[in-house]
């Protein structure tokens, strides 16, 4: 690890986890975890109050995801590395974070050594994928030539206030609750929400809350 103390936020709605990995990166001498966002949105704010040097981002967060999260934390401040750390292997979602400028893909049974050879990778300007993620996916993402399915067509042509509309209504938020956390008006969110229907082709909020199930952008609760 480089001499230069890196400073981590960790982005993850699961405090044990959360825990978890403070407990571990607060062992190593040259890492200092600055802070904790339990979902995408106090991601956002806590990376423009804290300007941390990475970012460790769950992909499956209420309000805001981490794809989304990670879009708009590189836009405010590309200086700032964002490391997924997932459940699952989202292989459909690992080109587009690439893309957005992620550092780093890792699954949650990671080791502690992967976790810290990630936030090397990344601070020396370097990409990092898990070693558990299949070779298939790694090659598919190299290669540029992985075909998206129909709902990941349809997803993609949601505008990025959409996507954030989307996630809310996905997680039961009211029409009221989703204008006064973006800060617009009611009609506006209907009218969102009239356009994520249409480009999605679903009528209505069960098919919704399926879709963004099966995308990996919202958890089942149990």
């Amino acid at each position: 690890m480089t001499e230069k103390t890196v400073s981590v936020l960790l982005a993850e709605d699961h405090t044990i986890v959360r825990q978890g990995l403070a407990k571990l990166l607060e062992a190593e001498p040259c890492i200092r975890v600055v802070g904790e966002a339990r979902n995408g949105r106090e991601a956002i704010a806590k990376v423009e109050e804290l300007k941390p040097d990475v970012v460790i981002m769950d992909i499956a967060m209420p309000l805001l995801n981490g794809i989304e999260a990670t879009r708009q934390i590189k836009k405010k401040r590309p200086q700032t590395k964002v490391i997924i750390l997932s459940m699952h292997s989202h292989d459909r979602f690992i080109s587009e974070l690439f893309t957005l400028g992620a550092s780093g893909y890792l699954l949650k049974d990671s080791s502690g050594p992967d976790i810290i050879q990630a936030i090397e990778s990344a601070i020396e300007g370097d990409t990092y994928l898990s070693p558990s993620i299949s070779r298939k996916v790694i090659e598919d993402y190299v290669s540029l030539k992985k075909t998206k399915s129909s709902r990941e067509e349809l997803y993609s042509k949601l505008s990025n206030r959409e996507r954030e509309v989307f996630q809310m209504i996905a997680e039961g938020r009211s029409t009221k609750e989703i204008a006064e956390i973006l800060f617009v008006s009611v009609s506006t969110v209907k009218s969102h929400r009239a356009n994520i229907m249409e480009k999605l082709e679903i009528d209505n909020l069960s098919q919704l809350i399926h879709f963004a199930i099966d995308l990996g952008l919202v958890e089942i609760q149990p």
